[in-house]
């Protein structure tokens, strides 16, 4: 069935679960898309050096006056995290590996997709990283399967008591903290994948607690029980110590009725909470793309119902633009995110709120259609 604009707009934005009186208003919700809208795509800015890897999920972050951005590096046997640094947002150098395969026979030899945690909120702020307790902190999913994000999966916890913007190998806990096999699991979350998660401080203790993981999983359907891989959504834990973590809430936080939606980062901006993530697949849209949603608890969140933020336009991206990492420094706007052509070659692209030229990189043996 294909739906209308405004109908389809409709269905989507009472998919995000809030509470009557908690919703964004939609002036709210138009200002801040015009704040952090980026209509010049720049380009590719980083691409896999082997043409059969596939680089995947920007964090970036800044220490002192470079900029630094964890990736996953997928090689066929699984996702590594990787750094490389910057002195303009654009032109960035590879320094290495933060968590690399093991043969431990340890829950995530294959599998260690990091993503760094405490990263400043503050929108046009200084994005460095937060500490606690005299470390530096990552998230990730990991698990022991080879292969591209094999089942199971699940979330663990790193960390790092040295400088977090040199390459090195992090010190992960050695057991993963949310699994799908916990006893509290969610009906959303339920079928053995857990994917990218999200750790903010919550400074003002708007959930009772300290900090707030946004994370994705997959799992079963509104109705029926029914078992798809395509039903992926994002909800809450909340921890004190970084250590223990628990669910929070019965469901998801931010969802739409099929396919995926995933990925959130967040942002405070003009004092309203914002979530980039990205759709896929979902009715009457094609492929992937990103969009937004916003909140005044980070619990209730509104749905944006207009336009994409990034959606496929390019040869690089023609099939799939998805995946934010959004920031605003000296005024620019810069969203980078995943950019994946026909080829399903996978690189790092970003889109900017003013006009600053065009990337000369592309990928090995490019998709020409």
């Amino acid at each position: 069935m294909k739906f209308t604009l405004s109908i389809f707009s409709f269905f989507v934005s009472v998919a995000v679960f809030a509470q009557p009186g908690k919703e964004v208003s939609a002036a709210r919700m138009k200002s801040i898309y015009e704040e952090v809208k980026t209509p010049y795509k720049y380009g590719l800015v980083m691409v896999p050096d082997d043409e059969g890897h596939k680089m995947d999920c920007p964090t970036v972050f800044r220490e002192s006056n470079t900029w630094y951005m964890t990736y996953l590096v997928y090689s066929g046997r699984g996702y590594e995290t990787w750094l490389a640094k910057s002195k303009d947002l654009l032109n960035w150098e590879k320094l290495g590996r933060l968590m690399s395969f093991g043969d431990a026979g340890k829950w995530d030899d294959n599998q260690k997709a990091g993503y760094n945690a405490l990263t400043s909120t503050r929108w046009g702020g200084d994005y460095k990283l937060g500490k606690f307790e005299g470390k530096y902190w990552m998230s990730y999913f990991g698990g022991k399967e080879k292969g591209y994000e094999t089942e199971p999966l699940s979330i663990g916890m790193a960390y790092t008591d040295k400088k977090p913007w040199v390459a090195q190998e992090w010190t992960r806990l050695p057991e993963p903290v949310l699994t799908s096999a916990d006893a509290d699991v969610r009906w959303w979350e339920n079928r053995n994948k857990l994917f990218k998660s999200t750790v903010i401080e919550d400074k003002q203790r708007l959930t009772g607690h300290r900090f707030v993981m946004y994370y994705n999983a997959v799992g079963d359907s509104l109705k029926n029980n029914k078992k798809t891989r395509w039903y992926e959504r994002i909800g809450m834990a909340v921890s004190d110590d970084m250590l223990h973590w628990k669910r929070f809430g019965k469901d998801p936080v931010v969802h739409h009725p099929v396919g995926i939606t995933g990925d959130g980062v967040i942002q405070k901006i003009n004092g309203t909470w914002v979530m980039f993530y990205f759709g896929a697949f979902w009715q009457d849209r094609q492929g992937a793309f990103n969009r937004f949603a916003a909140s005044d608890d980070l619990v209730n969140w509104t749905d944006w119902t207009g336009n994409n933020l990034i959606e496929s336009s390019e040869v690089y991206d023609n099939l799939y633009a998805h995946k934010s990492f959004v920031l605003k420094y000296k005024g620019v706007v810069y969203h980078f995110y995943c950019a994946v052509n026909k080829k399903d070659q996978r690189g790092i692209a970003v889109a900017t709120s003013k006009d600053l030229g065009k990337s000369k990189l592309e990928f090995i043996s490019p998709d020409s259609k």
